[in-house]
């Protein structure tokens, strides 16, 4: 059976950008708090801006980039400049060896908020 053509209903009617940002894909809408990879010497209130735009959806349709879409770009302000992840454990357990390694590491984010999309 073919698809029917339907949008999903979760994103209908919204305006929305696919960004590359450090190896990573977000889906981002205007008005989204996003967490991003650690940037360094960023402040809350600083404004960042993505170029690597793969994708855009709005008013016009969709536009999909080969690799990146021509003239977008999406701006965004700092909310948080430095936010840590929940925690993970990293236990190493060796049987009958009497070894055991218990670790944690939270990663660090940036809290941003999305301003503006431009297509």
């Amino acid at each position: 059976m073919g698809s029917t053509g339907t949008a999903d209903p979760s994103i209908a009617g919204t305006a929305y950008a696919i960004v590359q940002d450090a190896g990573r894909q977000y889906r981002v809408s205007e008005g989204d708090e996003v967490l991003v990879d650690l940037k360094d010497g960023v402040n809350p209130g600083d404004s960042i801006s993505f170029d690597k735009v793969l994708l855009v959806r709005g008013q016009g349709g969709v536009r999909v980039g080969s690799p990146l879409v021509d003239g977008a770009k999406v701006s965004a302000e700092v909310v948080v400049a430095k936010e840590a992840g929940k925690k993970v454990v990293v236990f190493k357990y060796r049987r009958r060896k009497d070894s055991r390694v218990k670790n944690g590491h939270r990663q660090k984010y940036t809290r941003i908020r999305i301003n503006q999309i431009q297509a």
